[in-house]
C-alpha cells in the first residue's frame, strides 16, 4: 500500500490522458532523467521514441525541428577519402555522440562503426520532422550496408560483428524502404532467412529454431510487407501458401491475447506487457486481422499501465519508461483513439511521416 501511494498511480482511470502524455514526452525531449544515463549510447533510439511519439499526438510544434535535423545529421558516418571504404565499415548513423568515437590503445580517438538500429531510428526521425531524405548520400550508406548481409540472408548490425537476427533484417528493410532504394540488400536472401525463422507453432523466432516471440514476429512480418512479399490479401489461401504459413501465424498471434486481463504477451506462458499490444497487435494489423482483437479488453489492460502523470509502464503498477510509453501510444493509435495520428505499422512511424498524408 505504501508503494502504491509512492508511485501515485490512477489505475481506475477509464480515459486516455493525452495531454499528460504529451507533457511526459516534452520532459523527455528537454532532458532525459538520470536513470537513462546508462543508455546514453542509444540516445538516437530514445530520441526516436520521443519525437515519433510527439508526432503520433500531432504535437511536433513542441520541438525545434531544425535543431533535431542538425543533431541527427551530425551523427552520420562518412568515408574519410571520398567513397573509399575502410575495413568494410558501415556508413550509417551512430547511436550517440559518445559512441561516435572510440580510443585506441594509445588513447587516440578513432572513428567507430555506425549501427543498423541507430540508422533506422535516424531516418525515422528525419522523415518524421519533414527532412528530405534524398539529400542523404544514400549510395554510400546502402553500398556499405549490403556488406553487412550474411550468406544466409540475415544482417550484422555493425561491421565489426554482433548478433545476427530478424531485428536487423527489419532495420535493413526499413532503411531501404525509407530511402526508396533496395540496392542495400538482397531481398530474396532476406526472405529465405525470414521463412526459416517461422516456428512449428506459427510464430517467428529471432533466428531459425528459436522460440517464437512477439517482437521477432513483428520484424518478420513487417519486413516481408516492406520488401513487397506480403500483399493486401495475405489472409487468402493463395497468399498464405506463397511465402509463410499465414493461418498458423494468425492462430499463434491471436493466442497471445490473454483472457485474464486483455493484454498481449510476447511468448507463451509469459505475463502480458504493454509493448506487445504493438508488436503482436501491429502484426495483426499488417495481416488485416486486427478485427479479431478484443479491443475493449486490450484498452482496459493498457489503461492499468498508464501512469497518472503521463507515460506507460511495462506492467500495471510499475513506473513508466520511454520504450513502453511509445509502444503504448502506438497501441492506442491502432485502437483509433481520438486525436491520435494513424500509424504506418510496418515502418513504426506515423502514416503522415511515412507517406506525407
Amino acid at each position: 500500500m505504501e508503494d502504491e501511494e509512492l508511485w501515485d498511480f490512477d489505475s481506475e482511470s477509464l480515459s486516455f490522458e493525452k495531454d499528460r502524455h504529451i507533457y511526459y514526452l516534452e520532459m523527455m525531449y528537454r532532458g532525459l532523467p538520470a536513470p537513462y544515463q546508462a543508455q546514453e549510447i542509444n540516445r538516437l533510439t530514445l530520441a526516436y521514441f520521443v519525437i515519433s511519439g510527439l508526432d503520433i499526438f500531432a504535437a511536433l510544434d513542441r520541438i525545434d525541428k531544425e535543431a533535431v535535423i542538425n543533431w541527427v545529421l551530425s551523427l552520420q558516418a562518412h568515408p574519410k577519402n571520398g567513397r573509399t571504404f575502410e575495413n568494410g565499415q558501415f556508413y550509417g548513423f551512430h547511436g550517440s555522440r559518445s559512441s561516435q568515437f572510440k580510443s585506441d590503445n594509445n588513447g587516440a580517438a578513432q572513428l567507430n562503426g555506425s549501427h543498423l538500429a541507430s540508422t533506422y531510428c535516424a531516418l525515422a526521425i528525419l522523415k518524421t520532422v519533414g527532412y528530405d531524405l534524398s539529400q542523404i548520400d544514400s549510395e554510400v550508406l546502402l553500398k556499405s550496408m549490403r556488406t553487412l548481409q550474411q550468406p544466409n540472408g540475415c544482417f550484422m548490425p555493425i561491421h565489426t560483428g554482433g548478433e545476427t537476427d530478424l531485428r536487423f533484417v527489419f532495420c535493413a528493410a526499413a532503411i531501404c524502404s525509407m530511402l526508396k532504394n533496395w540496392t542495400g540488400m538482397d531481398r530474396e536472401k532476406a526472405k529465405e532467412f525470414i521463412r526459416n525463422c517461422q516456428s512449428y507453432d506459427g510464430g517467428f523466432g529471432l533466428i531459425p529454431g528459436a522460440e517464437s516471440h512477439g517482437g521477432a514476429t513483428y520484424c518478420a512480418v513487417a519486413s516481408l510487407k516492406l520488401m513487397g512479399f506480403l500483399g493486401e490479401d495475405s489472409l487468402s489461401e493463395k497468399a498464405s501458401s506463397d511465402v509463410i504459413n499465414v493461418p498458423l501465424l494468425l492462430d499463434w498471434s491471436l493466442q497471445k491475447q490473454a483472457f485474464e486481463d486483455g493484454g498481449f504477451r510476447g511468448r507463451a506462458n509469459k505475463p502480458t506487457d504493454t509493448c506487445y499490444a504493438f508488436w503482436v497487435g501491429g502484426t495483426l494489423r499488417i495481416l488485416q486481422a486486427d478485427k479479431f482483437i478484443n479491443e475493449e479488453a486490450l484498452r482496459g489492460f493498457l489503461l492499468t499501465c498508464q501512469y497518472k502523470y503521463g507515460g506507460f509502464s511495462k506492467f500495471p503498477r510499475v513506473l513508466p519508461d520511454i520504450y513502453h510509453s511509445y509502444y503504448g501510444f502506438c497501441a492506442f493509435s491502432l485502437l483509433k483513439e481520438p486525436g491520435l495520428n494513424p500509424l504506418c505499422v510496418e515502418l513504426g512511424i506515423s502514416a503522415i511521416a511515412a507517406f506525407g498524408l
